[in-house]
């Protein structure tokens, strides 16, 4: 009997440790850095970011439905802070690395940045698109696009379709944090 206690109590040790996962997620990271002095975060509905055109079809309107919200962070890069931009650089980095959540969608360098796109979820049925970039002059920042079952074929039309908001009161006001 007390072969079985013994045996019983090792095995629920190895699997509460085995269930304990030291990763980070990208979602701790963004709750992480909410308030963190230097840093930019912010939650955009998407109605304040985009409109659509008067002549776009319904497919584009579902599509832009079906995205809740936009999740941003971002560190300036600044003479001061240099150790800092490097270990959030790394930080994000290795969200990224090797992990089974997100599927590398394409990776390209414009304007100085490095720019990598994740997604979420099923091809055909994506949950979230994630823009992660940085570079020495820029600084480093992860934008998360947050929907349900969003298809990427009716994005990449919607995009086409649709326009930044920039005088909606909501856009200025997170831009004017950039300007500081």
């Amino acid at each position: 009997m007390k072969k079985i206690i013994t045996s019983c109590t090792l095995l629920l040790f190895v699997a509460l440790l085995s269930s304990c996962k030291n990763e980070k997620s990208l979602q701790s990271y963004l709750v992480d850095t909410s308030g963190k002095d230097g840093f930019y975060t912010g939650d955009l509905p998407v109605s304040s970011v985009l409109t659509a055109n008067a002549d776009v079809s319904e497919d584009v309107k579902k599509t832009m439905e079906s995205i809740k919200k936009i999740n941003i962070v971002f560190l300036p890069k600044t003479e001061d802070n240099t150790a800092t931009y490097e270990t959030e650089k790394s930080k994000l980095k290795n969200i990224f690395k090797d992990n089974n959540d997100y599927k590398s969608l394409m990776s390209m360098k414009m304007k100085g940045m490095n720019v990598s796109i994740y997604y979420s979820g099923k091809t055909d049925a994506i949950d979230e698109v994630i823009a992660f970039g940085y570079g020495d002059q820029q600084g480093v920042g992860v934008a998360r696009l947050l929907g349900d079952n969003m298809n990427p074929a009716q994005i990449i039309e919607m995009m086409n379709s649709v326009k930044m908001d920039a005088n909606n009161d909501s856009f200025k006001n997170f831009a004017n944090l950039f300007n500081q």
